[in-house]
């Protein structure tokens, strides 16, 4: 008698039947109670609006210089390892990703 492989096992089948009864039954909030929680949290005074005047935010940054083993990639402008070097053209390095 030949086997299919592919059929779900019965004790598999009947667990998902399970879990997605109880995921059915479960109490699950109205659709319209949800979207009326969230348009009341976008109106919060922690967001900020799309247009807001940043000017006097500082960001921190801490540069970290490029190590002797690492190259920037002239198509990416990413700083990669120099094991991912593709090719060097005119001192301009380009890595594996870039050139595919």
């Amino acid at each position: 008698m030949a086997t299919d492989y592919d059929e779900v096992r019965p004790d598999v089948a009947e667990a998902r039947k399970a879990s997605l009864d109880a995921v059915k039954s479960a109490n699950a909030p109205d659709a319209r109670s949800v979207t009326l929680d969230l348009d009341e949290a976008d109106t919060s005074d922690g967001v900020e609006l799309p247009g807001a005047d940043l000017s006097n935010e500082e960001l921190t940054v801490t540069v970290v210089p490029q190590k002797e083993d690492e190259f920037l990639c002239g198509s990416c402008f990413l700083i990669r390892h120099r094991s991912q070097l593709a090719r060097e053209t005119n001192g301009v390095g380009y890595c594996l990703e870039c050139e595919g």
